[in-house]
């Protein structure tokens, strides 16, 4: 009884099929058990984000701009003495920020 070698998935880049070609048993079980467990944490932070992102959805500031994330926070920055407006928050190892308005809305 002779034994063909598994074909691999279509979508496995060659450069993984290859690696894995050259890999012995105890290494490929290893693979595989970390590849299990990181396609389930992938699965579990897509779940997380697409939960936050209903949230945000649902506790969104009547004023806040579509582009804007609900978590942002106002802050005041003074440009040339006029005092104005800025939502801002965190995106990523960034700081974002989009303008609201004039501090004084007579400015």
């Amino acid at each position: 009884m002779s034994y063909e070698p598994p074909t691999p998935p279509a979508n496995l880049p060659t450069e993984i099929v290859n690696t894995l070609n050259e890999s012995g048993p105890e290494q490929l079980r290893g693979v595989a058990t970390y590849a299990e467990a990181l396609a389930e944490y992938k699965d579990r932070e897509s779940r997380l984000e697409e939960s936050a992102d209903q949230e945000e959805v649902e506790e969104r500031p009547d004023d806040l701009p579509d582009d804007v994330p609900a978590k942002a926070t106002i802050t005041i920055k003074e440009i040339n003495d006029n005092r104005y407006y800025y939502w801002q928050w965190r995106d990523g190892e960034s700081i974002r920020s989009q303008y609201k308005g004039p501090v004084n809305p007579d400015e």
